[in-house]
C-alpha cells in the first residue's frame, strides 16, 4: 500500500507541473522575438508601406497626373515657400509629389513580388530536377545556370526591352527570368542532400512515384530557405526595377514608379532636390524593411539558430 501510495503521489507531482510548460514555452517564443526585434519593426514598416500602395486611391490627397503649372517646384510644407496643400512639394509641372509617392510604391511592390514569383517557380523546379535526377539532368540545367550567370544582366534588359519595347510586362517578364539561377543552385545543393536521407530511400521502396517523392517529401523541407530567398530577392528586384525606369526602360511616364521620379528628378537636383530626393527615400526605406524582416525570417526559421 505505501509503495502504491507512493506511485499515486509521483503521478499527481508530475500532473502538477504540466500547466506550467506552456508559460516556459511562451517566455522563450517571447525571447526570441525580442532578439530578432529590429525584424518586427521592419515587417510593420513593410506592412505600412503596402497599406498605403493597396489603398492608394483613399490615402493619396491628390491625382498623381493631375497637372498645375502654376504650382510646379514648390518646395515641402515645412520649407519656405511650401504648402500644406502639398506636404512633399511638387514636381516640374505641379503634380503632389506625394501622391506620386504612394503610388509609385504600386508599381514597385507588384514587380517585386512578380518577377519573385516567376523566378523562384522556374529555379525551384529546375533545382529539384537537377538535384533529384542527377547525371544528364544536372548537366544541361547547370549548365544552363552557369550561362545565365555570366551573361550580363543590363545586356539582357537591353536586349529584351529593344525587341519588345519599354513595358511593366516586359521588365517584369526580364527581372523574372533574370534572377532563377539564383534559387536553382541553392535547391538544387539542399536536394542533393535530402534525396539521401532514409524517408526518401523508404519512400522509394515503397515504390512511390517520382512527382510524389519530390513534391511530397523533398519541396516540403524546402520551404523555409524558397521563402527566405524570395524574400531578400524581392527588395533586389524594386532595386533594379527602378533602374530600369530610371534609365527608361521600364515604366514609363506619366505613369508614377519611384525609378521613373529619379529620372525626372535628376535635371532638377540642385534647385528642387526633393523631386528625387523623396522617391529614393521610399525605394530606400523599402529595401531597407525588406532586407531586415528577411535576414529575422531566416534566423526564425534556421533549426541551427539558437536565439
Amino acid at each position: 500500500m505505501k509503495a502504491a501510495t507512493t506511485g499515486s503521489d509521483l503521478a499527481l507531482r508530475h500532473d502538477a507541473v504540466v500547466p506550467f510548460a506552456e508559460p516556459a514555452g511562451l517566455r522563450v517564443t517571447l525571447r526570441r522575438l525580442w532578439r530578432l526585434k529590429w525584424g518586427l519593426v521592419a515587417a510593420a514598416v513593410l506592412l505600412l508601406i503596402v497599406a498605403s500602395a493597396a489603398l492608394a486611391p483613399w490615402v493619396a490627397p491628390h491625382d498623381p497626373l493631375a497637372v498645375d503649372i502654376r504650382h510646379r517646384l514648390v518646395p515641402p510644407a515645412w520649407m519656405e515657400g511650401g504648402s500644406t496643400r502639398n506636404l512633399l512639394g511638387t514636381d516640374q509641372v505641379g503634380r503632389d509629389l506625394l501622391a506620386r509617392v504612394i503610388y509609385g510604391g504600386r508599381v514597385s511592390l507588384v514587380v517585386g513580388i512578380v518577377a519573385v514569383l516567376i523566378s523562384a517557380s522556374i529555379g525551384v523546379l529546375l533545382g529539384l530536377g537537377a538535384g533529384y535526377f542527377g547525371s544528364r539532368t544536372d548537366a544541361v540545367i547547370m549548365t544552363l545556370v552557369n550561362v545565365m550567370l555570366t551573361f550580363p544582366f543590363v545586356l539582357l534588359a537591353l536586349a529584351v526591352i529593344a525587341v519588345l519595347g519599354p513595358s511593366l510586362p516586359n521588365m517584369i517578364a526580364v527581372l523574372g527570368i533574370a534572377d532563377w539561377p539564383l534559387y536553382a543552385r541553392v535547391i538544387r545543393a539542399e536536394t542533393l542532400a535530402i534525396r539521401e536521407r532514409e524517408f526518401i530511400l523508404a519512400g522509394r521502396a515503397l515504390g512511390m512515384s517520382h512527382a510524389r517523392i519530390v513534391f511530397r517529401q523533398i519541396l516540403p523541407n524546402l520551404v523555409s530557405a524558397i521563402v527566405v530567398i524570395a524574400t531578400l530577392q524581392v527588395a533586389r528586384v524594386i532595386i533594379l526595377e527602378s533602374f530600369l525606369s530610371f534609365l527608361g526602360l521600364g515604366v514609363q511616364p506619366p505613369t508614377p514608379a519611384w525609378g521613373n521620379m529619379l529620372g525626372e528628378g535628376r535635371v532638377y537636383m540642385l534647385n528642387s532636390w526633393w523631386i528625387a530626393a523623396f522617391p529614393g527615400f521610399a525605394i530606400f526605406v523599402t529595401t531597407l524593411a525588406i532586407n531586415l524582416m528577411g535576414n529575422a525570417l531566416r534566423d526564425w526559421l534556421d533549426p541551427h539558430m539558437k536565439l
